[in-house]
């Protein structure tokens, strides 16, 4: 049986992890997800105590951060909870979420399925687009000293992970290689629910930006 205080002990772990991350993916980030997790989850028959250990080790060792290595991630959250002696099962099944979770250029084959991978991805989705995606994706963009826009750079939604993982394009091009393709790939009937309405919020977004750097009423 899970023991009462195993979230709380995740909550601190992740806590003192990312005390000093990049503020689209810090610990408000994973606060975010989380809610959202739980939101999700009250409509779909699920294991809750996996739902809500993936929502919060996801991005625990985010492989932007780390030259791309995305094994960082999974072998720290793995210590974190053998140490806490989750069962093996949840482990495995928690580590298969954060390996599976990163969207990757959208053209990543996932090597796991499971209604909990779903409702974290699609929580981990959700705080990807809307108001707080555009926050997100811009604070980003100025941690990486990128172009706001440049007409001259077309987004690429061909890309390879690798390509992905390399790109430094311009931030509005991420709307389009990544935050308006989301919509369509979310899971579950909440989450596609949900993501309608921050869709438009980002289309409305785009639009305004787009009459304002021409200089238009």
């Amino acid at each position: 049986m899970n023991k009462p205080d195993l979230i709380s002990k995740t909550i601190l772990f992740v806590k003192q992890n990312l005390e000093n991350a990049e503020g689209g993916h810090d610990w408000f980030h994973i606060e975010r997800v989380y809610k959202n997790a739980l939101l999700i989850a009250q409509n779909e028959t699920c294991d809750i105590k996996v739902v809500q250990l993936g929502a919060l080790l996801h991005d625990i060792a985010d492989s932007k951060f780390h030259d791309g290595d995305e094994t960082i991630g999974p072998k720290k959250a793995r210590l974190f909870l053998e140490s806490e002696n989750v069962d093996q099962n949840s482990i495995t099944h928690v580590i298969n979420i954060i390996e599976n979770i990163s969207f990757k250029g959208g053209n990543f084959d996932q090597k796991f399925s499971s209604i909990e991978l779903d409702i974290v991805q699609d929580a981990d989705r959700l705080d990807a687009i809307g108001a707080i995606g555009i926050a997100r994706a811009f604070n980003y963009g100025g941690f990486k000293n990128r172009a706001m826009h440049n007409p001259a750079i077309s987004p690429n939604t061909r890309m390879t992970k690798e390509e992905y993982k390399k790109s430094e394009a311009p931030t509005i091009n991420h709307f389009y290689e990544k935050l308006l393709l989301l919509k369509d790939k979310m899971n579950t009937e909440s989450g596609k629910e949900i993501a309608i309405q921050r869709h438009r919020y980002m289309e409305g977004f785009l639009a305004q930006f787009y009459s304002e750097w021409e200089g238009e009423k």
